[in-house]
């Protein structure tokens, strides 16, 4: 008779906890980026570096985890074990949270860059322990069911993490220029100093309970040396390429019209992208030394998961400034959320377009809690529903997750005349909807379809004007929040025992958070910030294209595609 290992809710709690404030902080960079610009007088390319040291910490906690495992020929997290990899990351990013305090008050962009990189340093060995802990913690048939609750409380946390940032910043969920200038940032760096106070309470509590299981797992490393030495070659040459980018854009004497941090950036992609297309080609000549680079779809869909994740980050942090160069010729005054006189005021004084970027904290909300619909709505198929129910379900979970956005919004003080602007979104996840419908929850078809209509709103949103052209970027938030699963579970088909590394060289890929954003942002200073969206439009280009590629790829394996399911969202 078999028996099912019981649920650990305390701990699983505690770990949900964790998940928000990881969303928490991401999401406000959001918030932060348009601020910072401003408060420091930065070109939007250089705000987009706030991105790049944060995502870029993702990249180099993951990549020395796996350097160190290979080099001591065990794997690192499973000697500490999931609780105490937890236990180490939640300290490293209370250091930064911690260290923000003072770096706020030296009004030094790099000294807060440096914050920042901590606590995301942090963030990437506690989201590589949180993940297999989640799964032990219970019954593993029932895994994917945590991971999921985990993942939509990560989901809240962006959804309301711009908003509390911005009350946080300027007392109010409106960003006005004017407040920017002459503001003390006291009260943020209170914040952090709670959110450092709150890590290290998770800390303390994982460490010492002892209700909460030191879980491990048997994963081996695989030392293929080829492999890592490319591995190694690229990160080393990321290194320099961001270190160069960092020190010329921080520091006194910064030329805002040199063109070098577009070439590095540039240089950064073609050194990864070039990289790994040659450890592919090597590999399929000679696969020894190379273990999963000799997997063209592990090495295509670690290009996607780059794609991915920069396009996802790109498209808000962008946003802020876009919406100060709205062109409001064909907004309507009710969404503004302001009465005929002062919309005439605004009118005399040119200040239409500073109402929609007033905004910026609700809309950020809006993108991240689009992410949350569609990742509530993904997370419908773990459950065991019969046919009719999990299409109801399908339908009323994302307007449930768009209800909580409005809510949240609510509560945080917006009017109702403000919220009122976001409810023509409704019909923009009706799209959402039928895409899952013609999806099937096949991982290939759902994310073909979705990179397409990812670049049909980036399209849509560069050539219209007012709400619809908001709405059309802010949608690339519901269209992206489904393809992580999909390009994951496409990318580990038929590893083998190289599933483990496939999976670490992924998680690594979310470097494209540091590269995509500032990329939009030079194109932005370059050009305009409309015409920077072709970043965005080309990365969900090559989502699209992945999706194709991909599924010819498995079937000269023997992989049938579309007998495959996406698994749980990250």
């Amino acid at each position: 008779m078999s028996t099912t290992k019981p649920t650990n809710y305390p701990a699983l709690y505690t770990l949900i906890g964790v998940f928000f404030f990881w969303g928490f902080i991401a999401a406000s960079n959001g918030v932060f980026i348009p601020f910072a610009k401003s408060y420091f007088n930065l070109s939007q390319f250089q705000s987009q570096l706030i991105d790049s040291a944060f995502y870029f910490a993702y990249y180099i906690g993951a990549f020395l985890l796996f350097i160190i495992s290979v080099l001591g020929k065990k794997d690192l997290l499973n000697a500490w074990g999931f609780k105490n990899g937890i236990v180490y990351g939640l300290m490293i990013s209370v250091v930064g949270a911690f260290l923000m305090f003072p770096a706020l008050a030296s009004n030094s962009f790099a000294f807060i860059l440096a914050a920042l990189f901590i606590i995301a340093l942090g963030f990437s060995l506690q989201q590589t322990s949180a993940q297999p802990f989640a799964i032990s913690l219970g019954d593993e048939s029932t895994g994917a069911n945590r991971l999921n609750l985990a993942g939509g409380i990560n989901s809240f946390g962006t959804t309301i993490g711009p908003i509390v940032f911005a009350l946080a910043l300027l007392g109010t969920t409106k960003l006005d220029e004017s407040l920017i200038k002459g503001l003390n940032l006291s009260t943020v760096q209170w914040l952090y100093v709670i959110v450092g106070i709150a890590f290290l309470g998770a800390a303390l509590l994982f460490k010492f309970s002892k209700k909460l299981p030191d879980a491990k797992a048997d994963a081996t490393i695989e030392n293929e040396t080829k492999a890592t030495w490319t591995m190694t070659i690229i990160t080393l040459i990321l290194v320099v390429v961001l270190s160069m980018i960092f020190i010329k854009n921080t520091g006194e004497s910064v030329d805002n019209s040199s063109n070098m941090g577009l070439y590095l950036l540039l240089i950064g992609i073609a050194t990864l992208v070039f990289g790994l297309l040659y450890a592919n080609t090597s590999a399929s000549k000679q696969s020894e030394g190379w273990g999963a680079f000799k997997y063209p779809q592990l090495v295509l869909g670690m290009l996607a998961i780059f794609t991915y994740v920069g396009t996802e980050v790109t498209i808000q942090s962008n946003l802020g400034e876009y919406l100060k160069h709205l062109d409001f010729s064909n907004f309507s005054i009710a969404n503004a959320g302001v009465d005929y006189a002062q919309f005439i005021e605004m009118l005399k004084n040119k200040e239409v377009s500073g109402y929609w970027s007033g905004l910026t904290p609700l809309l950020i909300s809006l993108y991240w809690g689009s992410l949350m619909i569609g990742r509530w709505a993904g997370a419908i198929a773990v459950f065991n529903l019969s046919s009719s129910t999990r299409k109801l379900a399908l339908i009323i979970v994302p307007y449930i997750a768009f209800l909580v956005i409005i809510f949240s919004n609510y509560i945080a003080g917006n009017s109702g005349e403000v919220i009122q602007s976001i409810l023509p979104y409704g019909i923009v996840i009706l799209i959402q909807i039928a895409g899952f419908w013609v999806g099937q929850e096949k991982p290939a078809k759902t994310l073909m379809i979705f990179g397409i209509l990812g670049m049909l709103a980036m399209l849509i949103g560069m050539f219209t004007t007012g709400s619809v052209s908001v709405f059309a970027f802010v949608s690339g938030g519901l269209f992206a929040s489904v393809m992580w699963p999909s390009i994951f579970s496409l990318a580990l088909q038929g590893l083998g025992k190289y599933t483990s590394q496939g999976s670490a060289f992924l998680i690594m890929m979310i470097l494209g958070g540091a590269f995509l954003p500032p990329l939009q942002g030079k194109i932005a200073d370059m050009s305009n910030i409309t015409v920077s969206y072709w970043v965005p439009l080309l990365g969900f280009g090559y989502l699209t294209l992945f999706a194709i590629l991909v599924k010819g790829i498995l079937k000269k394996q023997n992989i049938d595609v579309d007998a495959l399911a996406a698994e749980a969202s990250h």
